[in-house]
């Protein structure tokens, strides 16, 4: 089970995890999906960070490394500035060829 997924350097505890490959054009990618909490005194880094879209994706215990962008994310809370807040965010990310 993948626990750790590392974004342009930013590790992240992944608490589900889904990989597969598919095909675009014929050409294999992987496709990642995760869940994932945010604490409210993290929400600022890890907002800039998603702004970034493409990210160098690494997951260590799987020995897997590519580029990635999201293709699709969401998140329980919009507004995590209030102390003590913490929301689920879902990401799903694409190999970029």
């Amino acid at each position: 089970m993948v626990t750790k997924v590392v974004l342009n350097g930013v590790a992240i505890q992944a608490e589900e995890f889904e990989e597969e490959v598919i095909r675009q054009n014929g050409v294999p990618l992987h496709k990642i999906r995760f869940a994932f909490k945010v604490r409210s005194d993290e929400y600022h880094d890890i907002a800039t960070l998603l702004y970034e879209k493409t990210f160098d994706v690494s997951m260590p215990e799987k020995d897997l490394i590519f580029r990635g962008t999201i293709q699709n994310y969401s998140t329980s809370v919009t507004n995590l500035y209030k102390e003590n807040e913490v929301a689920d965010y879902r990401l799903e990310l694409i190999e970029t060829n």
